[in-house]
């Protein structure tokens, strides 16, 4: 019973902030700001950071069925910090909202399938802890073990996924060691890493049945106050394991004139050396479109990604991967498995990330 009132409560809560409609306590606190030169410190930094107003750990990888075929899946946990009074000692003060998305993409069901979640965190049914990851709401969990490797395990509606992420390289720090610029101003910037090249075994279940499966993921973790510009309303953004072992991570955000705000993008290769593409060297090319029966959305599923002089050529699993998250975060969004292409031939496998097509995407 408490944790259906705890439920109700918890979504009646998010209407009301996600209508800037925030109830206050006391005076609303001061959230942290992301600065240049503030190193990273791992894994401590892998569990939370409440003073930061927005913060998410994601996963998404590729895997393979008995039978041979792939699928892709998706797990985010957000953590967001409401502005209310943090240092209220009520165990229902809503100082912290826990969100998380789940999809699994099956080209043979021809749709992706998602569920979402929200609550307030307490009570043991909801939290991000600090000092390693451990986030979970109800029975959904992402925790990290003492050896690295994180454990997942989503009870979503459609489907189950129970999975284990071990890590084969070292974390990728993003930008100038973990600071990442989101915009033109210094303030426009997240704290963000990377863990690619995540081997995966588990299982995945559906109507009852469960399947062993194998593949590997790409974990991101980013926490910021303040990330885009005033006029971005969303971005292009792709994590890719290739299959020489290296690593690529790309994002672009756009204006209302679909114009690039700004970008960036890191290629690692195998040997651990890191290439660094400024914005101006950072394009994603729409080369195929596909519209939403739903939302009517029209999203770029195909494109070309050019850092620097290289051409990476992207191909949706399948064109309907649109996540509808009106429910916990407000927003609509495509989160797809693409396969990559270079010169022609096959260089590895990803998630591309496209936001604000839509409406512009607001935290």
């Amino acid at each position: 019973m408490l944790q259906k009132i705890f439920g109700r409560l918890s979504g009646c809560l998010l209407c009301v902030l996600m209508s800037g409609m925030a109830p206050s306590f006391a005076a609303a606190p001061e959230f942290a700001p992301v600065l240049p030169g503030q190193p990273l410190t791992l894994p401590q930094d892998t569990g939370a950071h409440p003073g930061f107003r927005t913060e998410w750990w994601y996963a998404t990888g590729w895997l393979t069925l008995p039978d041979g075929k792939p699928v892709g899946f998706q797990i985010t946990f957000f953590r967001s910090a409401t502005g209310n009074d943090r240092a209220n000692p009520s165990a229902f003060a809503p100082s912290q909202l826990i969100i998380a998305h789940a999809a699994l993409s099956d080209p043979s069901l021809g749709k992706l399938l998602h569920d979402q979640k929200s609550a307030r965190a307490g009570f043991g049914l909801a939290y991000a802890k600090q000092g390693n990851t451990d986030v979970a709401l109800d029975d959904w969990r992402l925790q990290r073990q003492a050896d690295g490797r994180y454990l997942v395990s989503v009870a979503a509606h459609d489907f189950t996924l129970e999975l284990s992420l071990t890590p084969t390289q070292p974390p990728l720090l993003q930008g100038a060691g973990g600071y990442s610029r989101k915009g033109p101003l210094a303030a426009q910037a997240s704290y963000y890493y990377s863990e690619p090249q995540l081997r995966v075994s588990g299982k995945v279940s559906r109507a009852g049945q469960a399947q062993a499966v194998s593949g590997s993921a790409w974990l991101d973790h980013e926490w910021s106050t303040s990330v885009l510009a005033a006029d971005a309303i969303g971005w292009d953004w792709l994590g890719a394991n290739l299959d020489d072992g290296s690593a690529l991570m790309a994002f672009q955000i756009r204006n209302r004139s679909g114009d690039k705000v700004w970008a960036h993008a890191a290629l690692r290769d195998a040997r651990g050396q890191v290439t660094q593409y400024g914005p101006e060297q950072v394009n994603f090319t729409p080369q195929r479109r596909w519209r939403s029966p739903r939302t009517d959305a029209s999203y770029p599923v195909q494109s070309v990604l050019h850092t620097g002089a290289i051409a990476w050529f992207l191909q949706p699993l399948q064109d309907d991967q649109e996540l509808d998250s009106r429910l916990s975060t407000g927003s609509v969004y495509w989160e797809g498995a693409v396969t990559v292409s270079r010169d022609g031939k096959r260089a590895g496998r990803g998630y591309l990330e496209l936001t604000g097509y839509l409406n512009a995407l607001k935290f």
